[in-house]
């Protein structure tokens, strides 16, 4: 801050000269005028002095019998009289001063922190519906309104904070964890409904909460065996079947089962070899206009990497102006044969990946059994898994109609 004043306000350098530059230095002090960075340069001295101070020490100079030289002018005031015939170079920087005065008026980027199941591409999407979008006034933006709408849509946002700093619309927010995947709203637990075996297993484990299990632990079921009927008997006193009542059947049911696996690659694969052949264009974009040096054109066999930058005064300050370059580079395809460790490297992360899958899915794996083999012009990866999961899935209940039977009526008659 005290930079800052003193460049405002203007200083100088001087040297000071004489029998006894002591006795100035010390009538300074004595009336109070405020000098620093002093330095000794053999029997002289060097200080700075405020512009306004610089005016009062003539009196002392005098009495002192001292020579003061002026070395150097610092400040604004200095600046401003460099500069008074350039009339155009202050207006420009009046109306630099205006254009950012303006665009601080709205809001030109929006930034999400702790998001992680939802991208930033989707609540951006999301916030446009809503009509918070970059380049919008930031007076009409609620923050308050935000975070419900947040909240609203998305049930696993446990908490949502929005903030404006500068142009900036900072929105942080905090996902559960635990939260359970996402159930489509047309499915109801109010319909009657069967629970039966997805694949083929033997029972491990069965929990049931509604519905007569149909199986016990240690069976062996096949793809489509009905494990627990959402149909319940309606039994009379002499214990014969009077009706039916349907409920939503509901189980966790394990078992342990197998499934094959199998992952082919061939020995070849294309590499992507790049050519020195690289062009670059240059660009500036304020808002949607956008200036190049020169638009390169692509082909089948280029890509671009476009690097953008957007032009920011301070952190939170955001300008809609982007720069930066595009390089297209041209590549073409190499045959390359891989060696028996590559192939080896490639199925097993691939089969990592997919046993890392199948655990993402509450899946227990008791027993992996797959080996990889290689020959001239393939290699494969092939086995068996020995899986502990849960295997039930809903089927609608088949409604069955008791026939009533009627007591047979006859008329008697006398002879």
């Amino acid at each position: 801050m005290h930079c800052l004043i003193r460049y405002l306000s203007g200083y100088v350098k001087i040297q000071i000269k004489g029998y006894s530059p002591e006795r100035f230095l010390n009538l300074c002090c004595y009336h109070r005028i405020r000098f620093w960075g002093l330095t000794r340069i053999g029997t002289n001295y060097e200080l700075y002095l405020s512009l306004s101070d610089f005016r009062k020490i003539r009196p002392y100079v005098r009495k002192t019998h001292t020579k003061v030289i002026l070395k150097k002018r610092y400040g604004f005031p200095f600046f401003l009289y460099r500069y008074r015939k350039r009339k155009l170079f202050f207006i420009s920087i009046l109306l630099c001063i205006f254009l950012i005065d303006c665009y601080s008026q709205f809001l030109w980027d929006i930034h999400f922190q702790g998001n992680k199941r939802w991208t930033d591409t989707t609540l951006t999407t999301f916030l446009k519906e809503e009509g918070i979008y970059p380049g919008m006034q930031k007076k009409n933006v609620d923050c308050q309104g935000i975070v419900k709408a947040l909240r609203k849509e998305y049930n696993d946002i446990v908490w949502v904070s929005a903030s404006l700093d500068g142009s900036r619309l900072k929105i942080q927010i905090k996902e559960n964890e635990d939260a359970l995947p996402i159930i489509s709203s047309t499915q109801t637990d109010s319909l009657p409904a069967d629970l039966i075996a997805s694949t083929d297993g033997i029972i491990t484990n069965l929990i049931t909460r509604t519905g007569i299990p149909q199986v016990h632990i240690g069976d062996s079921v096949t793809k489509g065996t009905l494990l627990v009927s959402g149909r319940i008997d309606i039994l009379g006193d002499s214990g014969e079947i009077t009706g039916y009542q349907y409920t939503h059947a509901d189980a966790d049911i394990f078992a342990d089962t197998q499934i094959s696996y199998l992952d082919i690659i061939s020995c070849y694969h294309n590499k992507k070899v790049y050519t020195k052949e690289t062009k670059k264009s240059g660009f500036i974009q304020i808002g949607s206009v956008r200036l190049e040096t020169w638009k390169p054109k692509m082909s089948a066999t280029s890509e671009k990497l476009c690097i953008a930058h957007q032009l920011k005064l301070g952190e939170n300050f955001s300008l809609p102006i982007f720069y930066g370059h595009e390089t297209i580079k041209k590549y073409g395809f190499k045959k390359i044969k891989y060696t028996k460790k590559e192939m080896q490297t490639i199925l097993s992360s691939r089969f990592r990946y997919f046993c890392k899958d199948l655990e993402e899915k509450g899946i227990q794996i008791n027993e992996k059994n797959v080996k990889i083999y290689i020959s001239a012009e393939k290699a494969t990866a092939s086995g068996t898994l020995y899986l502990n999961q849960q295997i039930e899935e809903e089927t609608e209940t088949e409604r069955i109609t008791l026939e009533r039977n009627e007591p047979d009526e006859s008329v008697g008659t006398d002879h």
